[in-house]
Order: structure tokens, then C-alpha cells, then sequence
């Protein structure tokens, strides 16, 4: 039986509803999709047709995007006082990042439904299980020092049976980090209210679920865990604002890409990381930043 779902529409997009649901705590498209609706989508078609220059653009990006799996790897080894584990990354997409922490010295295990992808992180030396996280399956797997999960939430029917799952799955004193867009952000509001954008960050065939810094933490902390750091990413929203209107563009849009790419690279280089990592910690107290990155320990 399909939980009830009701609250204030926020819009309708596309013929979908998007509602601020009073149940679940966060908005998301309504009536949502059952999970076999979305089986055959992911397995088979996401990296081919919504997807299709990933593992081009993350070879482009290589350097730049291992400042970012460096941040998250480092935030984990601090919680441990600098040891490494085993680490689960559920939709670990092309294996990159797991390719990363093992590389670090990380015992890791990947998840990943879409068979293009998970054939890929093999290709590159690491485990990964083809398939949906599930409550069925989830007792194979054991615990979990570590247990990672980048823009997986805003895809999945029920984000809280999800990290109900990730709390079982993570052994008592883990850390989990869980990523996601950071929608209906206030950059995003005045460019619909003052510029006459429509809600370009609405997808609702693959994006169900749209989620603040606040409830997506008061999601997690819903589930058990204890909530010890909230990032988010560069405000790429600014560029919008500036004038630089990269929607549909794709062209456009990688230029402003790698403008910031080279913003964050060169605060790398020059020894201020973790002045890059302090101004997304205090951009995500004021819901700004393109996703959001929350960090949270099992008790």
C-alpha cells in the first residue's frame, strides 16, 4: 500500500504536480511513480539517453573532481581519526569515486542499477553490485564504516524506506554523507519572480523528489542519524543572474562549468581548500548552492 501524500502544489510542470507534502517533510511530484515504473528506466536506459557524456566529462574533469572526492574521503578519515574502512557507495554510477578511496586504502563496495555504468566501475578494478538498493537485498551487503550516496535521493520513490535502509547498513559510530540539487534555492526564486525563468531544475520524469540544507537534514535525522556537517556546492545560479543564461545551452552552460572549475582549482592550488570548503558551509546556512552536501554519524 502506497503511503498518502498531500500538501500545498507548489506547481504543476510538465502535467506533474510538484507539492510541499506535509507527510514526508520535503516537496516531490505527486502522484509519485512506483518503483517497478522506474526499474527498466534506470537498469537499462539512464546512462544512454540522460546521461550519455558522463564518463567524457568526468575524464575532462578528472583533476577538478578529485579536489571534491578528496573532500568527502577527508571528512570521513577525520571522523576515524585518519583510519580508513569499508565504504558503500549506493549509485556509484561509473565507479569513479570508488576507484578514488580505493586508491586511498578504503575497502569499497558499489551499487549501481544501470548495467552501462556498474560494467564500467568494474572495468576500472572495483566490486560493484548490479542492481537497486532494496529492503530485500539489503541484509547481503553487511555494515558499513562509510556510506556514500551523491544525487541519488531525488530519484527514488521513498527517500526515507532509502536512508532507513543506509542506517541499518552503517555500522554504530559510521558517517554517512548523502548529496542532492538544492532546488527552489533563493537564486532560483528570483529568476522565476524578477526574470520570468520557468522552473528549468524541475524534471519531473527523473527528479521526483526536490529538497533544502533543511529537509533534507530533517529528513536524516528523522531516521536516526545525528546531522554533523551541512556543504553545499558552487552557486552556479549566479552565472543566471549575471546574465550568462546557460539553460538549454549546452555549450554555454560548460563555459560557465568550467569557470567554475577554475574558481575551485585555483583555490586548491593555492593552499585555501578549506577556505572553499567554509564558504559552501556558510552558503548552505543560507539555502544557496547548486546541491547539497550533508554529513551524518550513526549514534
Amino acid at each position: 500500500m502506497q503511503q498518502k501524500h498531500s500538501g500545498k502544489l507548489v506547481e504543476n510542470v510538465k502535467g506533474f504536480d510538484i507539492i510541499e507534502c506535509e507527510q514526508c517533510g520535503f516537496r516531490h511530484v505527486n502522484p509519485l511513480p512506483t518503483e517497478e515504473e522506474l526499474k527498466d528506466t534506470y537498469a537499462h536506459d539512464y546512462y544512454k539517453t540522460e546521461k550519455p557524456l558522463s564518463i567524457t566529462r568526468h575524464n575532462e574533469d578528472k583533476d577538478w573532481l578529485e579536489i571534491q572526492y578528496t573532500d568527502r574521503y577527508e571528512t570521513f578519515e577525520e571522523h576515524f581519526d585518519g583510519k580508513r574502512g569499508a565504504i558503500l557507495d549506493v549509485g556509484s554510477g561509473p565507479g569513479f569515486f570508488l576507484k578514488f578511496g580505493k586508491e586511498r586504502g578504503w575497502n569499497v563496495l558499489g551499487i549501481e542499477p544501470s548495467m552501462q555504468a556498474a560494467a564500467h566501475a568494474r572495468s576500472l578494478g572495483v566490486d560493484v553490485v548490479g542492481d537497486f538498493l532494496t529492503p530485500e537485498n539489503a541484509g547481503e551487503f553487511g555494515q558499513f564504516d562509510a556510506i556514500h550516496a551523491s544525487l541519488v535521493l531525488e530519484h527514488i520513490p521513498n527517500p526515507r524506506e532509502f536512508i532507513d535502509i543506509i542506517f541499518c547498513l552503517t555500522k554504530p559510530g559510521g558517517i554517512i554523507c548523502l548529496t542532492a540539487p538544492n532546488d527552489y534555492n533563493p537564486f532560483q526564486k528570483a529568476l522565476k519572480d524578477a526574470d520570468n525563468y520557468a522552473p528549468w531544475w524541475v524534471e519531473p520524469t527523473h527528479h521526483l523528489n526536490y529538497f533544502t540544507p533543511d529537509s533534507l537534514s530533517n529528513l536524516i535525522e528523522r531516521c536516526g542519524f545525528d546531522v554533523v556537517l551541512k556543504e553545499s556546492t558552487f552557486p552556479i545560479d549566479l552565472f543566471l543572474l549575471m546574465g550568462d543564461n546557460y539553460v538549454g545551452d549546452d555549450t554555454l552552460g560548460r563555459t560557465c562549468h568550467k569557470k567554475r572549475v577554475r574558481f575551485e582549482q585555483t583555490l586548491h592550488k593555492s593552499g585555501q581548500n578549506a577556505l572553499k570548503r567554509e564558504l559552501y558551509q556558510a552558503l548552505a546556512k543560507l539555502n544557496l548552492g547548486r546541491e547539497i552536501c550533508v554529513y551524518a554519524k550513526r549514534p
